[in-house]
């Protein structure tokens, strides 16, 4: 497909290439791992802009507060804009971000350059339903899963790699390599996207002010926003804490250990094409009850033998593996079933989806640096478990 090509929002016999789903994928996969650079990394950044051990989940919390926001005020622009021009857009906007992190020194510019570099990370919410409109109902849940892998691969990836370059650099250079990828990708979607116009003809004000309707009369998709809201806040506890961990004395790791480890979790990244293809076939229900058996089982295998001992750093690693799977599972059954409910308000649904449980991420983030501070890895997962558990008792009501 060419730039002068232009798709609209009616058929639903659109068919996507394989080079454009690689194109989307990889798109999704360098913008989201923006929000997860610094997950690895709060206990250098910490450290050089002066933040406590109880604060440093700030600097997860700001970029997932920013992208919660992006979530409500940015993406359901999908609906009312040309698609290429605000996702081109909002890239730049995250590359003017990123590049204030790397020149930041101290905490508070750091920590607003974190918030607009979530808003920045929204571009992938608008890629993700563009995706879905090109995608026929019979293969939607395939495409919108393969898509998603690019985005599951950016956010595993992400740790380790930041991880991999403060180690032999430092973790500005983070940010200035994440700035110039930004710069070359919005020009390369420039360049390569299809057009695509919208139906809707209401202005901004009233687009954000269908979203409450939205939510209350919608109840699938406030079922399957919070579902992953307590899987993803699991999700953020334990990434954000499990650094600290590794990093304490009873395990002590450098910080290419820890990027290890964190590439172990990558492998989660499987569950996006499979939980897709399981959608697309009916088994929406089942799969879903297994991805929060995962989640709760995580924390419970973490548990495993003494802490800091051979065999608990690998179930440690067991854990974060079906964590990651049970989460990023879910998360592509959630799009499956909130983009077959209509194409005219498919961005503000996943608007809403996203920024619940991207709420729900932030805040536990937060809480489990707060709980690592006060009570250790026995209290912050302590927490993580019951998050599952919540969502297993919601989904009985199903």
């Amino acid at each position: 497909m060419t730039m002068n090509a232009t798709i609209d929002t009616a058929p639903e016999t659109r068919a996507v290439s394989q080079r454009l789903t690689f194109l989307l994928a990889a798109a999704c996969g360098m913008v989201a791992a923006n929000i997860y650079y610094a997950q690895p990394l709060i206990g250098p950044i910490s450290t050089a802009l002066g933040l406590s051990h109880a604060a440093a989940g700030l600097i997860v919390t700001m970029t997932q507060i920013g992208y919660g926001i992006g979530l409500l005020l940015i993406v359901p622009l999908g609906d009312l804009v040309e698609s290429r021009k605000l996702i081109c857009s909002v890239i730049m906007l995250g590359a003017a971000a990123l590049l204030a992190a790397a020149f930041a020194t101290q905490a508070l510019p750091f920590l607003t350059a974190a918030l607009f570099i979530g808003l920045g990370s929204v571009a992938v919410q608008i890629i993700i339903p563009y995706a879905a409109h090109l995608a026929p109902e019979a293969i939607r849940g395939r495409v919108v899963g393969n898509v998603s892998t690019g985005l599951m691969l950016g956010v595993m990836l992400a740790r380790p790699a930041s991880s991999f370059v403060t180690a032999a650099l430092s973790w500005h250079a983070v940010f200035f390599g994440s700035t110039a990828l930004m710069i070359a990708l919005a020009t390369v979607l420039w360049m390569t996207l299809p057009e695509r116009r919208p139906v809707a003809r209401m202005h901004y004000g009233a687009l954000l002010m269908s979203m409450p309707h939205l939510v209350r009369t919608t109840p699938l998709l406030r079922r399957r926003a919070l579902y992953q809201a307590c899987l993803f806040a699991a999700f953020s506890l334990f990434w954000t804490v499990t650094p600290l961990l590794l990093a304490s004395s009873e395990f002590g790791l450098s910080q290419r250990g820890i990027a290890l480890f964190a590439l172990a979790g990558a492998s989660g990244v499987a569950a996006a094409p499979i939980a897709g293809r399981l959608a697309d076939r009916g088994h929406s229900r089942i799969a879903t009850l297994i991805s929060m058996l995962l989640v709760a089982l995580a924390f419970l295998v973490a548990h495993i033998d003494v802490a800091g001992s051979g065999l608990n750093l690998a179930c440690l690693v067991v854990a974060a593996v079906a964590l990651d799977f049970g989460v990023q599972g879910n998360v592509v059954l959630g799009f499956r079933a909130i983009f077959a409910l209509g194409p005219e308000h498919r961005s503000r649904l996943n608007g809403l989806y996203m920024a619940t449980f991207f709420t729900a991420g932030a805040a536990g983030s937060a809480l489990g640096a707060w709980a690592f501070a006060q009570g250790g890895w026995m209290l912050a997962s302590w927490i993580g478990l019951a998050l599952p558990v919540v969502a297993l008792i919601y989904a009985a009501t199903e």
